[in-house]
């Protein structure tokens, strides 16, 4: 913890950048600066990195480099493989099944669709931020075309039965995308194994810049455009690639793949002992996320009696995120808490707290003293 710089403990809304991808990003900035698509030396040069980043990226995810197209981040991905599957296969069907607790960059697409006659079944989740694959495949009609299911959420980090959910979807010819923005970086991300034809990617997530992402799209799913231009990125994605995000990105997935059980390993070790820290303090506190299939990195604590405001306010040493937020005296709970089921007065207390790759173990334990101070202090003006 350096003097007077806040303790970072929000990488679940973003990462600071690698000094290694920085680095990888230095000759784009200096000197590689041709298009990608020109056909003399620069466009080859610039063309060279840009696929170098492409299999990096697919390496990491275990797919083939022709299957990555990329982005300008989660957003656009989602927004891509939710619009360009449902529009593509809206022949076959008019169905989508997703969840309650996705990020708005895959529900807006979806309140979209509906807009265009599409619709949409939103199934709930159970108290620990789970949904149930059995829930999801009961909800499946002759009509439905496409399901998107996060792969973890980005508030209480539960993982998801994607895997199961997807082996019953293609049974019966169902389109499936997830949401993988969180989770990229900090688990195991295979999509083989969870047999997903769609997965999104942002950068800004595993320590690549702002501005840039992936979208998996596995070999012959059917996929309509939403940009139209050049050919660019099989057609999907047109226009000049951002060849200097782009290599960042491809940088930050080699690192990760290199280091990636290990980083688990240690990011589980500093989110317990902070778990443990706040628990001991506070043992009516309410833990949210399922306990064990969560992402290493990812606490989501309640503290009755408290605004998730006021702590943040008298805790300015700490950056973390509120689970609720109040405006003009109404206190606005979190989509994803209200559909665990977590009681509003526990719900307005909520923070959320994701160590990663720079968080060391004295900055956990300074960060708890902190906490324990500004909630004890909250609860005494309450």
């Amino acid at each position: 913890m350096r003097e007077g710089v806040p303790i970072y403990l929000d990488y679940n809304a973003t990462t600071p950048m690698d000094p290694r991808v920085v680095e990888a990003m230095r000759p784009c900035l200096e000197s590689v600066f041709g298009n990608p698509s020109s056909a003399h030396a620069y466009g080859r040069e610039a063309k060279a990195m840009l696929e170098q980043a492409r299999h990096r990226v697919a390496s990491l995810l275990h797919a083939s480099p022709e299957e990555i197209v990329f982005t300008s981040g989660g957003t656009e991905s989602n927004n891509m493989a939710l619009c360009g599957v449902a529009r593509a296969r809206k022949a076959q069907g008019r169905h989508i099944v997703t969840t309650r607790i996705e990020h708005p960059a895959v529900l807006e697409p979806c309140l979209a669709l509906m807009e265009e006659g599409f619709d949409v079944t939103f199934v709930g989740v159970d108290g620990y931020g789970m949904v149930d694959p059995q829930e999801v495949i009961a909800a499946f009609r002759s009509d439905t075309v496409l399901v998107s299911v996060m792969h973890s959420n980005n508030e209480v980090g539960t993982i998801q039965p994607v895997k199961a959910i997807a082996q019953a979807a293609k049974e019966r010819g169902i389109v499936v995308h997830t949401d993988a923005a969180q989770s990229v970086g900090k688990v195991v991300v295979d999509v083989e194994n969870l047999g997903v034809d769609l997965l999104t990617v942002a950068g800004h997530k595993l320590y690549a810049p702002k501005g840039v992402g992936a979208l998996y799209v596995r070999r012959g799913t059917p996929m309509g455009k939403i940009l139209f231009g050049a050919g660019q990125e099989r057609g999907l994605r047109p226009g000049t690639e951002n060849v200097l995000e782009i290599v960042g990105l491809g940088m930050a997935a080699a690192v990760v793949r290199d280091n990636l059980l290990e980083e688990m390993a240690r990011m589980r070790a500093l989110r317990d002992r902070l778990q443990a820290h706040l628990l001991e303090a506070f043992p009516d506190a309410r833990l949210n996320g399922h306990p064990e299939h969560r992402l290493p990195n990812t606490l989501s604590i309640s503290f009755p009696g408290t605004t998730a405001d006021a702590l943040l306010d008298a805790m300015p040493e700490v950056a973390a995120s509120a689970g609720a937020a109040c405006h003009s005296d109404q206190v606005r709970i979190s989509h994803v808490l209200e559909a665990m089921g977590v009681p509003r007065e526990l719900a307005q207390g909520t923070l959320r707290f994701s160590v990663g790759r720079f968080t060391r173990q004295e900055d956990v334990d300074a960060a708890a003293a902190i906490v324990r101070r500004a909630v004890r202090q909250v609860l005494n003006q309450t």
